[in-house]
């Protein structure tokens, strides 16, 4: 026999899990990818690797994820060993190409929707400024009145001493 193994990357969708009971969900989850790789590798033996159980079981025995994405390999033996997908190298170099275009076509639409902003920020800070000038000109009109005030009182003590 030849010793080349089949891979095939599948997505698994676990949707049917959420029929089960609550404490069950992810053991039927597990269950699902088993019977999903005996069904598409045509083989009975299945592995399941940790990191596959991990992401499972990543938020409890309640909450598995709704689907997922995976590798499946075949061995001569008709093993079938199911592990995490990982893309390519390439595939994740061209994305950041695209992300950068679009993160400097961002700042532009900002920079538009900020003008009005800031002339609604000047409206809203000259409001406070006119309450804060009033606020000055009532203390240092009470300032005066104290003084006049002060004055007022010592000057008949000092009328009546005389």
């Amino acid at each position: 026999m030849s010793e080349e193994t089949l891979e095939r990357i599948y997505t698994i969708n676990l949707g049917k899990v959420l029929l089960s009971p609550n404490n069950q969900r992810a053991k039927r989850a597990i269950n699902m990818i088993r019977e999903f790789a005996t069904k598409h590798m045509k083989s009975e033996s299945v592995k399941i690797e940790e990191e596959i159980s991990h992401l499972v079981w990543e938020r409890g025995i309640r909450h598995p994820p709704r689907k997922i994405r995976v590798k499946l390999s075949k061995d001569d033996d008709g093993n079938i060993i199911v592990s995490k997908y990982q893309e390519e190298k390439k595939a994740t170099e061209e994305k950041p190409k695209k992300e950068e275009k679009k993160a400097e076509e961002k700042p532009k639409e900002k920079k538009s929707d900020e003008k009005p902003k800031t002339e609604e920020k000047k409206v809203i800070e000259e409001k406070p400024k006119k309450e804060e000038k009033k606020a000055e000109e009532k203390k240092t009109e009470e300032k005066p009145k104290k003084e006049e005030k002060k004055a007022a009182e010592s000057k008949p003590a000092k009328k009546s001493k005389e």
